[in-house]
């Protein structure tokens, strides 16, 4: 089932975390409470009516205690207390996140490991190169969330302006995506230097999700006055320069590969 297939990629694990970091502050503190507390308990329903329970790690669970726990906060705390919430609950958050990942990478399991077992032979849950696989991807985890945390913080007590477009939406959204991107470029790589023959993604793979970043950063940069508009439509070009070229490189590349594989 593709929901299923869906359900079992530590990315889904993460969303309720990302939803909050991205839509919380400042007057929005309550929606994403709201957001990120539907995003965990959806995925948890999901999970129980597809059978996936055996995928799911301690990402949501965790989401759901947390969030209740920031509603709760929300309704009954003082008002400077909520004032507080509203400024740097996305940074506490964040490092919740980065917390769960050192924790789990500290007792020998990493935070995506739930997500990785149901997408291979039981066999292989204990080899070393499928352990050390997830304890870089969950690295890579928490470095996104630090780095989030890095953004917000400097958005708050830096830039005394927590709503600013960089540092509370692009710079925090492009951390997110490349974890992403990484979460499934990088066991390719392990894969293909196993022997299996697989073709070895190149580490522009990676960076394209990145790329494809920059023209929505550089419009959005543009629509919301986020910096000099030469700096802005300057995002624009180099993303669609680059874009171009990679797609290209990328459809120079497949037919070599196939070749190789043949």
């Amino acid at each position: 089932m593709r929901t299923a297939r869906l359900l079992n990629n530590s990315v889904v694990g993460m969303l309720p975390w990302m939803v909050f970091s991205l839509v919380s502050g400042p007057g929005r503190y309550g929606y994403g409470v709201i957001a990120a507390l539907a995003t965990a308990l959806a995925l948890l329903a999901l999970r129980h009516a597809t059978g996936q329970d055996a995928a799911m790690g301690v990402t949501e669970p965790t989401a759901v205690a947390v969030f209740a726990a920031l509603g709760v906060l929300g309704l009954t705390a003082p008002e400077n207390i909520v004032r507080w919430l509203e400024s740097y609950a996305g940074e506490v958050t964040n490092l919740t996140v980065v917390l769960l990942c050192l924790v789990s990478l500290a007792v020998r399991a990493p935070l995506t490991l739930p997500y990785a077992r149901q997408k291979c032979d039981r066999d292989l849950w204990r080899e070393p190169d499928f352990l050390r696989t997830n304890r870089v991807i969950t690295a890579a985890w928490a470095l996104a969330f630090l780095a989030a945390t890095v953004a917000d913080a400097c958005g708050d007590l830096i830039l005394h302006n927590p709503d600013n477009l960089w540092t509370g939406w692009l710079v925090q959204a492009a951390a997110f995506v490349t974890a992403a991107r990484f979460t499934e470029w990088y066991p390719a790589v392990v894969r293909s230097r196993m022997g299996t023959g697989e073709h070895e993604p190149p580490v522009r793979d990676l960076l394209l999700p990145f790329v494809g970043l920059l023209i929505p950063a550089g419009i959005l940069s543009l629509v919301f006055d986020g910096g000099p508009r030469y700096f802005s439509v300057g995002l624009i070009v180099v993303g669609v320069v680059l874009a171009r070229a990679l797609r290209k490189d990328a459809g120079l590349r497949e037919p070599a590969a196939r070749r190789q594989l043949k």
